[in-house]
């Protein structure tokens, strides 16, 4: 069932973000330390904001400002905080997001009524693919959006095949949710084990973390490489741990739907400003019905194209297009976003490297790809795994790692034609 405000007329939805904007503005001002200081910093008169235009008055945030004044953002005690997840910051330490059983609610929420935008029902049995633990907030919203909606959860974690098909065929899932690259290394699996993967009863997927549909929502390499060998379908979904919200496609492939009761969206240029409609720029988002951590005028770092027009599923809302780019260096890897910073900081742990390069660049997929290269003291495969098993525990995945000769390394560090040394090449 669609939420009554997604069939709203524009206008309508308009007025009623604004009266929403209106209260969050209130909330802030007498319980988040860091927008109290914000307001009064620049002078800013929460009662003369009234509509979304007037959202410019106010200075953006950044994923800065969340890792350097985390605590500051904390609009309550800490005992009214039920939940406790970790995300990328551009500094390189983590995040912290809190959230109250209120906030775990409208996460539940927002899962329900994105999965029944792509046709999940009531009674369908869905196959998470994604890890709950490492206080990782994706798991636990799909997990507690599938049971409000009244599906069956199958919690096998990411990665393994043979376990996954185990539970698919055990358990006869309708649909998975999964990194769309992993379904390749699925039916691989299957192709090498003689299961019968086109008469699963697999029929959809909900594919976090990398893209399906170019900007004219045209199927890119990936998924068509998927959906040639394994007929299903495949559904786009974009999130992010700050925002509390998912942008789902319906069953039309015309980008993720806007859920206005949850979240205002604005595409800015680099001067903060909204781009002409049909532009692209950076997506910043203001969070509604939050309690611990609301955001207001956040800036994702994610290159974005909204679009207006009707959608024959019959919601109004903005939809948000495929992610064009990542602004300044931000990387999509399997399903987790990575900031160099943090890699470098990870690798500068280990005395035993003595220099690295991380190199970024575009895989056949079309997806990216991470290889550092490193000069070590000890090349010995248990200290490889080591570092590996460190990237893994720090930040929740595995680059490929290649250990090269010192000399080779240090040419690409130092070269005439830089002031300074390089570390990070990105290719994509």
């Amino acid at each position: 069932m669609i939420p009554a405000i997604e069939k709203a007329s524009i206008k309508e939805i308009y007025a009623f973000q604004s009266e929403k904007l209106k209260e969050l503005l209130a909330y802030l001002n007498q319980n988040s330390p860091f927008y109290k200081r914000l307001f009064s910093h620049h002078s800013i008169d929460i009662n003369s904001i009234k509509t979304l235009e007037d959202l410019q008055q106010i200075p953006v945030t950044t994923k800065t400002h969340l890792q350097e004044f985390n605590d500051d953002f904390f609009c309550v005690t800490r005992d009214k905080i039920i939940d406790y997840v970790t995300t990328s910051g551009t500094l390189g330490s983590p995040v912290t997001i809190g959230l109250t059983d209120n906030d775990l609610e409208r996460l539940a929420y927002n899962e329900a009524i994105s999965f029944q935008c792509a046709g999940i029902q009531k009674g369908d049995v869905v196959q998470l693919m994604t890890t709950m633990d490492r206080r990782f907030m994706a798991g636990l919203a799909y997990f507690l959006g599938l049971r409000k909606l009244g599906a069956g959860v199958i919690r096998v974690g990411s990665g393994i095949p043979e376990l996954q098909w185990d539970s698919i065929l055990k358990y006869k899932p309708t649909y998975l949710i999964s990194v769309p690259s992993f379904l390749l290394k699925l039916i691989e699996y299957a192709e090498s084990h003689q299961i019968d993967y086109k008469s699963s009863s697999v029929k959809g997927v909900i594919c976090i973390g990398e893209a399906l549909r170019d900007q004219h929502f045209n199927s890119i390499l990936l998924s068509d490489k998927i959906t040639q060998k394994w007929p299903i379908q495949l559904f786009s979904s974009y999130a992010s741990t700050e925002m509390s919200t998912a942008f789902t496609e319906c069953e039309n492939f015309q980008g993720g739907h806007h859920h206005p009761e949850l979240i205002i969206v604005e595409v800015l240029d680099n001067e903060n400003k909204p781009v002409n409609q049909g532009e692209v720029g950076e997506l910043a988002i203001t969070t509604l019905g939050i309690e611990a951590m609301p955001l207001l005028r956040f800036k994702t770092g994610d290159i974005v194209q909204l679009h207006t027009d009707a959608c024959p599923c019959g919601r109004n809302s903005l939809r948000l297009g495929p992610v064009v780019g990542r602004k300044q260096h931000m990387i999509k890897y399997k399903g987790t976003t990575l900031y160099p910073p943090a890699m470098h900081d990870l690798l500068s742990s280990f005395e035993e490297i003595e220099n690295h390069v991380i190199e970024i660049f575009t895989n056949d997929l079309g997806t990216d790809e991470i290889l550092i290269k490193v000069v070590t003291k000890n090349n010995s495969e248990p200290f490889i795994h080591e570092v590996k098993n460190h990237f893994k525990a720090k930040l929740r995945v595995t680059p490929k790692l290649e250990v090269v000769k010192k000399e080779e390394l240090l040419s690409i560090i130092f070269t005439p034609e830089s002031r300074k040394p390089i570390t990070l090449i990105d290719r994509r």
